[in-house]
């Protein structure tokens, strides 16, 4: 059973744990979507939800708790200027966790922890597909015309 315990240690001194959480959480600004085992990110997701909460109330005292936190000050100025105004209505529940399966190596649980808005670039797919078919017609008016020659 699992009572009364307060947070998973992940088999780290606390001193590892906290510069894990400390990474792994600027990944997840930085990125808004990081590749990770399923223990990892339920423990992650607990310390950047504060954060984000912290973040909604852009003051003096919680941006110097915030960079207590994270030491990397493009992070910091990114929660507070673009990730944390998007949450601005949400009251909690700011990220999702999408399980992968398990991976070869040893079968640890596989997710991916992302953002609630999160959007993939469906664009970019597009657009290298445009260019491919763009390139695929070029060749083949190309070969037409020595043909022709």
């Amino acid at each position: 059973m699992k009572h009364r315990r307060g947070f998973n240690p992940l088999q780290r001194m606390a001193s590892h744990r906290k510069a894990l959480h400390r990474n792994m959480v600027t990944s997840l600004f930085r990125y808004e979507r990081i590749r990770t085992t399923k223990a990892k990110a339920l423990a992650v997701r607990r310390t950047a939800e504060k954060l984000i909460t912290r973040a909604k109330l852009d003051s003096v005292h919680n941006r110097r708790i915030v960079s207590s936190r994270l030491f990397d000050e493009g992070i910091v100025a990114k929660l507070f200027t673009d990730i944390a105004p998007r949450m601005k209505e949400r009251p909690g529940g700011y990220t999702r966790i999408i399980k992968l399966g398990e991976r070869a190596g040893d079968a640890a649980e596989v997710v991916i922890l992302e953002l609630v808005d999160f959007k993939l670039d469906a664009g970019e797919a597009s657009d290298k597909k445009a260019k491919k078919e763009a390139k695929k017609e070029a060749k083949k008016k190309a070969s037409s015309d020595t043909e022709e020659s």
